[in-house]
């Protein structure tokens, strides 16, 4: 019985939604796919598919273990990669966790320059902007800024993530500039939600924690970024998304000697993935791309 053979039948039958599909992909017989999965469901004795004349649907364990069968594919597919000729022929299926706003700033054109480099490579980039563990959720990369570690998971950082205090010149004229966080409670505040309403400076007399009552919180930054052009209040928000206003002017600075701490954007990957060539050509180039800092 061949194992490996039988897991392709699995993940070209779930990605294809039934077995006709996934013979043509794989190029054998409808009669051989549903074979090879039938076998795979008695060696692990799970069934891993609802049948109906209808459709194909994955089983709550199907679901489950599809991540990890496709990262056993893909460890097998790397390995042997390695082994032949052609070594810099990178064939592998990376899913990726990424945050929205700095995927949509910066990330995305990162992918595709990455995928046109590297046709025969597979990407599936799932934007979600809370902390995840890669190992349990099927990640093989999990970017984000969170300080948050998994076990089993490698941390890679890619750069530091610069924060600031922003407002247009029409909402300070019309409702003051605060002088000290403290002041802030009384101001409208735009938050980046993933990042919480406890807003933390460093100051010329140590660490101040203040709890803001937003009038407007998003998980996507651009979102605050019009907001706060448009006149709405006072954001606290990543420096790359806010380059440009301040530059122009329709943005300024608040609060510019108290500083935010830093974050760092990082990549956490599964132990078992840290070594494929996929994953390692990835990972040079977001660091690449992202040094120094945001």
């Amino acid at each position: 019985m061949d194992t490996l053979t039988n897991l392709q039948a699995f993940l070209a039958s779930a990605e294809a939604g039934g077995f006709s599909a996934a013979a043509r992909k794989l190029h054998v017989s409808t009669s051989v796919v549903s074979k090879r999965v039938t076998q795979l469901e008695a060696q692990i004795g799970i069934a891993l598919f609802r049948r109906s004349t209808r459709q194909l649907r994955l089983t709550e364990a199907g679901q489950r273990y599809l991540h990890r069968a496709r990262g056993v594919v893909a460890d097998v597919g790397d390995l042997l990669a390695r082994m032949g000729e052609k070594d810099s022929d990178l064939v592998d299926h990376l899913r990726i966790k990424a945050p929205t706003s700095l995927t949509i700033a910066r990330l995305a054109d990162v992918f595709s320059a990455f995928q046109t480099q590297n046709r025969r490579l597979k990407l599936e980039i799932v934007l979600i902007d809370r902390p995840v563990d890669p190992v349990t959720e099927g990640f093989d990369i999990a970017i984000g800024a969170f300080p948050h570690s998994c076990g089993g998971v490698v941390d890679e950082p890619l750069c530091s993530l610069k924060r600031l205090l922003c407002a247009s010149p029409a909402y300070l004229a019309e409702h003051g500039v605060p002088r000290h966080p403290r002041e802030l409670v009384d101001h409208q505040c735009l938050s980046f939600l993933p990042t919480g309403s406890e807003w933390t400076f460093d100051g010329p007399r140590g660490r101040t924690s203040i709890q803001v009552r937003p009038l407007l919180s998003s998980n996507e930054g651009h979102v605050l970024v019009k907001s706060a052009v448009a006149g709405n209040g006072i954001a606290l928000i990543s420096h790359y998304l806010v380059a440009d206003a301040l530059s122009n002017g329709t943005l300024q600075a608040v609060l510019p000697e108290f500083v935010i701490p830093e974050l760092w954007v990082k990549a956490a990957i599964p132990e078992r993935r840290v070594n494929a060539a996929a994953v390692q050509a990835l990972l040079q180039q977001l660091k690449r791309a992202l040094a120094p800092a945001l």
